[in-house]
């Protein structure tokens, strides 16, 4: 049962948090706060903990796990943690050969680009990923009535680092394989869908309130290519999940254009970076789906005044939306001033407090 049902009647200790109202699209106490990347480098208290330990065996210790993923919600009270760990994770568990090198990203040490390639991309079993059951049940003992959002990386974004062999500033190999073998990318995305599904479903299955689809590079696509070559394997994640009632969210990178079909993807909260006000994102979304976002990070690195000023111009761009969860456009950047992040915390609750 996830941690997002009524059981006989009666709410869990998530269920009427406000973050899991707003993504209802329900009557909130004060707009819920959370930040991506928000356990992460711009905590000291996490550069301690990480100190001598490489980023993918802290992803595999549930102990790292449970103490990183608390850490901004003890220090900036925000309205939910997420689950700290890569997009990469999935794809090291069943075996691909990769690691992610400092002040580089995920490094792939034989791409995939050709259809013998995929043999190399097996299913994920629960089994492959214990740690990850492991630290949620710790997680969720830990955060009481705070929701914890699972994630995972989406098929479009996991194929590029495959393909790449790393980050990519043109996404070049990986546009060639689509338009140049639409078969073999179809099925490649297809593997990852199902590889990225399962993913989700261990984490809402061991306590997850929420989930969310990082798509990280697919702002890189036109519409039509993402219509066509990508929101059918994004779809099949969404559906694979639909049914433990958890509140799924999309979000992506200078993504402006392909806001309403990332929304007909089957997200039910919709992420928007700093590009597109909200009020304007509701418009291309359409109904029926809550919004997260969508500050500029960079903003944070202003005096606090002008850091209420943005603040307060996303927050009345928000104000007709049926649901909206207050996030920045995209991760908490690591020279970030903690102290930052904690007032903005506290002036969203303040301001927004009903």
């Amino acid at each position: 049962m996830s941690a997002n049902t009524r059981p006989s009647g009666s709410p869990t200790q998530t269920y009427d948090s406000a973050f899991l109202k707003a993504c209802r699209r329900e009557p909130v106490p004060h707009t819920p706060v959370w930040f991506m990347r928000q356990a992460g480098r711009s905590l000291p208290e996490y550069l301690k903990v990480r100190e001598g330990v490489p980023m993918l065996e802290s992803c595999m210790r549930p102990d790292l796990v449970t103490e990183i993923t608390l850490q901004p919600v003890r220090r900036h009270k925000v309205d939910a943690a997420i689950y700290f760990s890569d997009i990469v994770v999935p794809l090291k568990a069943i075996g691909v050969d990769l690691d992610i090198k400092p002040g580089v990203g995920p490094v792939v040490a034989e791409p995939i680009r050709r259809r013998e390639d995929l043999a190399r991309l097996r299913d994920l079993t629960p089994d492959d990923v214990a740690y990850v059951t492991e630290a949620i049940g710790m997680l969720t003992g830990e955060l009481g009535a705070t929701p914890l959002i699972g994630f995972a990386g989406a098929p479009f974004t996991l194929a590029s680092y495959l393909v790449e062999g790393g980050p990519s500033r043109n996404h070049e190999n990986t546009k060639a394989l689509m338009y140049g073998d639409p078969e073999l990318w179809a099925d490649l995305l297809d593997r990852l869908a199902d590889i990225t599904a399962a993913f989700l479903k261990v984490q809402i299955e061991a306590g997850a309130s929420a989930v969310q689809l990082f798509d990280s590079w697919v702002g890189a696509l036109s519409p039509a290519d993402y219509r066509r070559s990508v929101m059918p394997a994004s779809t099949k994640v969404f559906d694979a999940v639909a049914g433990y009632g958890v509140p799924r969210i999309h979000f992506g990178v200078g993504t402006g254009e392909l806001l309403g079909l990332m929304g007909e993807a089957g997200a039910d909260v919709v992420g928007v970076d700093w590009r597109v006000p909200l009020d304007e994102a509701a418009r291309r979304v359409g109904p029926g789906k809550a919004l997260q976002g969508n500050l500029d990070p960079a903003v944070l690195f202003a005096p606090r005044e002008a850091v209420e000023e943005q603040t307060r111009r996303v927050l009345d761009a928000a104000s007709g939306l049926e649901g909206h969860v207050f996030n920045l456009g995209h991760g908490v950047l690591p020279t970030t001033d903690p102290d930052a992040l904690t007032r903005l915390v506290e002036h969203v609750h303040t301001r927004t407090a009903r």
